[in-house]
């Protein structure tokens, strides 16, 4: 039986180096949705041409699927070690900044991490989000406003960390409800409040992949102190952003390259006494004033997909 040869057919036998890779772009001119096309297109032209670049060995393609696969099997719904990847090379910063053009004024963006947890407990300003996770008391506050300098009221503020360990919540196998997280809202004035804890400097997961690709760079795995924020609001783009500690030894060699001079910010600290928010503390503690900028949305930015009836609109 003889199969018939089509002139597609045809043309994928014998081949090569550069007519490999014509072939190869020849075979996505059929893609139903032109962007699949041209991404990959571009794809398979820069990764042909990098294989060539280098040489590649079969062992060292060998290696590089086995490490690919590893990263895979490590990755579940806590830990996603392609993200973590994707940090490390620089990707994830390259890729908000062309996408997050915002204008001057606006807070700027960094990475999202890998420790993110949809459906935050739903908090009140003046809440202590830190729920028992091990730090030092630190009093967060500031205000969620317009490039305009106009107060955003009623803005979804989404707040994470580690705690003094260098753990997030989700990296414990025996905790019961979460920690060092949050949501709330932005009141009538754009204000929000809210006690957590110190941040402290930590390493990213390095016992995987990601793990041996620093070790092997002689790269450090560490990420200078912070706190990440997430804050949509109708009308403006949903910002995603860290606020780093001021005078942390790793904000010049952050594993992810996420540090912006504009997201640094001071944590004083203070004696047992009364806090701003009139809070009487038995021992030290720090603040972090920081105001959240928001830059106008686009014709396709989405509203909050939550809403609350009732918000605390005490003072900061």
């Amino acid at each position: 039986m003889t199969l018939d040869k089509t002139p597609e057919s045809a043309t994928r036998r014998d081949l090569a180096d550069a007519e490999l890779t014509t072939a190869v772009l020849a075979s996505f001119v059929g893609a139903k949705s032109p962007r699949f096309r041209r991404i990959a297109e571009r794809l398979v032209h820069h990764l042909h041409a990098f294989i060539q670049d280098v040489t590649l060995t079969e062992e060292e393609w060998r290696l590089g699927i086995d490490f690919l696969t590893r990263t895979g099997h490590i990755t579940d719904d806590r830990r996603q070690e392609f993200v973590l990847l994707s940090d490390v090379l620089g990707v994830s910063m390259l890729v908000i900044g062309l996408n997050h053009r915002t204008p001057a004024g606006a807070t700027a963006s960094t990475v999202f991490g890998p420790f993110f947890a949809e459906r935050s407990p739903d908090l009140d300003n003046g809440a202590d989000l830190a729920n028992g996770a091990p730090g030092v008391p630190c009093f967060m506050h500031g205000r969620v406003l317009s490039v305009n300098n106009e107060p955003v009221a009623d803005a979804l503020i989404d707040v994470w960390q580690a705690d003094e360990a260098g753990f997030y919540d989700v990296q414990y196998d025996d905790l019961s409800e979460p920690r060092g997280r949050g949501r709330l809202r932005s009141d009538s004035h754009g204000r929000y409040w809210f006690w957590s804890i110190l941040p402290e400097a930590y390493p990213i997961p390095h016992d995987g992949p990601v793990g041996e690709l620093l070790s092997a760079a002689g790269r450090s795995p560490m990420r200078p102190a912070h706190v990440h924020f997430m804050v949509a609001a109708t009308g403006f783009q949903t910002l995603i952003t860290h606020v780093f500690v001021d005078g942390d030894p790793h904000l010049d060699s952050d594993a992810v390259f996420g540090v912006k001079d504009s997201l640094i910010a001071q944590y004083p600290r203070h004696q047992a006494g009364r806090a701003p928010d009139g809070r009487v503390m038995d021992r030290p503690f720090y603040t972090m004033d920081f105001d959240l900028v928001l830059a106008p949305a686009g014709p396709t930015t989405d509203a909050p997909d939550d809403s609350r009836s009732e918000r605390d609109e005490r003072p900061a």
